[in-house]
């Protein structure tokens, strides 16, 4: 075993399976005492079982660390501030929060129904922010810890993944504020994007170019929670890693502007917003134009 989190307290949601799995294992093994939370449920978030979370728990008991299960649904107040509670309850601290929980109901948007929309969303976005909420109340008074999200590069827009690019999109936001808010009580916040082989990229209708193992992303993952991390001020940031690559991805910025001294109108919009402002090409476009030839070849599609 490690010494790199040598002392620290780590809770991860969606650690029963996967990349969370993975990072509370990672974790563990790198001297971090775990909360592995997992509420058990298949892909689309049905059936929940506690024995996920405790199987994960008897894996890092077995390699000699030390993990206590919780099997609440990160998805309510009461779930995330209990993932908090029991970090308190068994360690008396917690310095780094991860949250990896997920689920998927995949839908074209005009076929997407409440109910597929609003599981997902809970389950991504709010049960990050049921977790950050509680934990950023404890790190504040510590004045000290790590907040990680987890996004997806679905967040640049899904063709069948609305909910779940929305709440990607959302979590890279929250984590934004929350870097925002809680730097000057001494708490960073990043988000990761991951490309690893799990069984929701299994699902993925094309060839990813660009792929690693959950261990990968769970090498990151430890990095951001440690105090080297913490010294080399690393906070609102947001980092792709598929196997060899890592990546960061640009802060939101305006690209280009023009201004009109006595004000806008439709007109004057159409004659000065596509030469003087234009557009920013969209990438994603052009990827989904290539899947719709190559599927009309019979090929499986490439993912660059």
């Amino acid at each position: 075993m490690g010494n790199f989190l040598a002392g620290r307290v780590i809770a991860v949601t969606g650690a029963g399976r996967g990349i969370g799995r993975a990072v509370a294992l990672g974790a563990a093994a790198e001297g971090a005492r775990v909360v592995v939370n997992d509420y058990g449920v298949s892909m689309d978030g049905g059936s929940p079982t506690s024995e996920i979370a405790e199987s994960v728990v008897k894996e890092i008991a077995a390699a000699g660390g030390d993990a206590v299960a919780v099997a609440d649904d990160i998805s309510t107040m009461a779930g995330g501030q209990r993932v908090v509670d029991v970090a308190l309850a068994s360690y008396g601290r917690l310095d780094g929060v991860v949250c990896v929980a997920g689920i998927l109901r995949e839908r074209m948007l005009f076929n997407m129904t409440e109910e597929e929309w609003d599981p997902v969303i809970a389950t991504h976005l709010k049960g990050t922010f049921t977790v950050f909420r509680a934990a950023s109340a404890v790190m504040r008074q510590q004045r000290a810890g790590t907040l990680i999200g987890f996004t997806s590069g679905n967040h640049q827009g899904s063709v069948s993944q609305a909910n779940y690019s929305a709440a990607k999109g959302g979590i890279i936001s929250l984590v934004r504020s929350a870097a925002l808010g809680l730097n000057k009580y001494g708490v960073t916040a990043n988000a990761v994007a991951p490309v690893a082989r799990t069984r929701m990229s299994a699902n993925v209708p094309m060839e990813l170019a660009e792929i690693g193992e959950p261990e990968d992303v769970a090498a990151l993952v430890v990095y951001l929670l440690s105090e080297k991390a913490r010294e080399q001020e690393i906070t609102g940031q947001v980092y792709t890693i598929a196997g060899p690559k890592i990546a960061v991805w640009a802060q939101p910025r305006e690209l280009r502007a023009a201004y009109a001294s006595g004000g806008w109108t439709p007109e004057t919009i159409a004659e000065f917003l596509p030469g003087s402002v234009g557009v920013d090409p969209m990438p994603m476009l052009a990827r989904v134009a290539e899947m719709s030839r190559a599927a009309a070849r019979g090929d499986r599609p490439n993912a660059q």
